[in-house]
C-alpha cells in the first residue's frame, strides 16, 4: 500500500542527502568545537561555515546567526531574552491571536509576571489590521511578536509592511518574527524588513528534529535563557550540535538553491487538491486565505458534518497521514486558536483537516487521497446523522 504523507506542517522527512551529511559528521567530525586540538577545530569549522550560509540566505551578518535546539527554544529566547533585557524600558508586548503555543504560552507567562500584553485580533483570512497595530504601539512597547505564516491555516502576514510600520511609530520597539513555517518557502530579509529577531526550525524543511536557528540583530540586547560554558557568545550556551547544524544548513541550502521551482510546485499541489476536494465532494470549504494568497504548503479544509479526527483516523487506515491542526496542541480537544480567531464555530473547527505538502509529494498521491476521501466521507456523514 502506498504511504501518503501530507502532514509536513508538523514535520518533514529529512532529505537523504541531509541524512548522509549528518552521518558523516557523526562518524568523522565528532570533536567538541570548543576543544583546541584538530578534532575540535574541524568541528568548529562546520559552525562557521553554517553561519556563513545562513547569513547569505538571510542577507545578514554571520555573527547574527545562532543555533538552538529548535523553534520553541528560538521563540522562547527571542521573547524572554528581550523581556528580561529591556524591562526597565517598558513592559508592554504586542502579539496576535494566531500565534503558535511556543509564543503564546511564553507571553502568557510574562503576563503572569506583570507584563502588559496586547493581543491583536485577525480577520477571516487570518490577518491583523495594520491601523490597530499602529494604535497599539506605545512608548513602553518593547516587543512586537508576530508569526509570518500560520501553521494551521497558512495565512501570510505582511511582515515587510509590519516591520516598517513598527519602526515608524517607535524605532526602539523590537520586532520578532516566528518564521518557522515560512523559512524554506519564502525569501526573508530581516534587515530590509526591520526584523530584529527571527526564529527558524529545521524539521519543517527536511532537516532533523532538535535543531533550530535564531537571527539576532547585533544592535539589540538579549538576555540568555540557558547558562553554561559561554558558547555562541553566551547567548546560547551548551556544546553545539554539530551534526544538527550541518544538517539544517544543508537542508536550507537545498531549499533556497531551488526556491522558485519548489514554491511553484507546492502551489501546484495545493491548488490541485483544493479544487478536487471542493469540486468533487459536497459541503467542503477552504478555511482562511484564497489558495493563491496563502502559504504554498498549507491547506486547511473543513468537511461539514464530519469530525476531523474521525476522518483523520479513517485515512490513517489507508496510510494517508494528515492532521486536524497543530501537532503541538493535538492533545487538546478544544478548537484551535487560529480557527477560532478567523470566526469558525466550534463544529466547523472540529470538522477541519489540515493538508500540508512537501516537494516530495506527487499529483498521483493527491489523486489517491481524494479517491479515499470520496469513499469514506458519505459513510462518515451517514453515521454522524444517525
Amino acid at each position: 500500500m502506498m504511504e501518503i504523507y501530507l502532514d509536513n506542517g508538523a514535520t518533514t522527512k529529512p532529505f537523504e542527502e541531509v541524512i548522509d551529511k549528518m552521518c558523516k559528521i557523526l562518524k568523522q567530525d565528532y570533536g567538541n568545537p570548543s576543544s583546541l586540538h584538530k578534532k575540535g577545530i574541524d568541528a568548529e569549522k562546520h559552525v562557521t561555515e553554517s553561519k556563513d550560509i545562513f547569513s547569505k540566505i538571510l542577507k545578514v551578518n554571520s555573527k547574527e546567526i545562532y543555533f538552538t535546539s529548535g523553534g520553541t527554544e528560538s521563540n522562547n529566547l527571542a521573547i524572554l531574552g528581550v523581556a528580561n533585557a529591556y524591562k526597565r524600558s517598558g513592559k508592554h508586548i504586542i502579539t496576535t491571536s494566531m500565534e503558535h503555543s511556543s509564543v503564546k504560552n511564553t507571553i502568557i507567562n510574562l503576563e503572569d509576571n506583570e507584563y502588559e500584553i496586547t493581543v491583536l485580533p485577525v480577520n477571516s483570512e487570518g490577518l491583523i489590521n495594520l491601523d490597530e497595530l499602529k494604535e497599539s504601539i506605545r512608548k513602553d512597547t518593547i516587543l512586537v511578536s508576530i508569526m509570518h505564516v500560520n501553521n494551521e491555516i497558512g495565512s501570510v502576514m505582511p511582515i515587510k509592511e509590519i516591520g516598517k510600520l513598527i519602526k515608524e511609530v517607535n524605532k526602539e520597539t523590537i520586532f520578532h518574527v516566528d518564521a518557522i513555517q515560512s523559512f524554506g518557502k519564502f525569501n526573508i530579509y530581516p534587515q530590509k524588513w526591520n526584523i530584529d529577531l527571527l526564529s527558524i526550525s529545521g524539521h519543517k524543511f527536511h532537516a532533523p528534529k532538535g535543531i533550530g536557528v535564531i537571527y539576532i540583530n547585533n544592535n539589540i540586547k538579549i538576555s540568555p535563557i540557558i547558562f553554561g560554558g559561554y558558547q555562541q557568545n553566551g547567548i546560547r550556551s551548551g556544546t553545539e550540535n554539530i551534526p544538527g547544524i550541518v544538517a539544517i544548513t544543508y537542508a536550507a541550502k537545498i531549499m533556497y538553491d531551488n526556491l522558485d521551482d519548489n514554491v511553484q510546485y507546492l502551489y501546484k499541489l495545493k491548488k490541485y487538491l483544493a479544487e478536487k476536494l471542493v469540486d468533487e465532494i459536497p459541503e467542503v470549504f477552504i478555511n482562511g486565505m484564497n489558495v493563491n494568497k496563502g502559504a504554498p504548503n498549507i491547506l486547511s479544509i473543513r468537511f461539514n458534518n464530519i469530525r476531523g479526527e474521525v476522518l483523520l483516523h479513517s485515512l490513517e487506515e489507508k496510510q494517508i497521514y494528515v492532521s486536524t491542526g497543530s501537532a503541538c496542541s493535538s492533545n487538546k480537544p478544544s478548537k484551535s486558536g487560529p480557527l477560532q480567531s478567523i470566526g469558525l464555530t466550534n463544529e466547523e473547527a472540529l470538522s477541519t483537516i489540515r493538508f500540508s505538502f512537501s516537494i516530495n509529494n506527487t499529483i498521483e498521491e493527491l489523486n489517491k487521497c481524494v479517491e479515499e476521501i470520496k469513499k469514506v466521507v458519505p459513510m462518515l456523514r451517514k453515521f454522524v446523522r444517525h
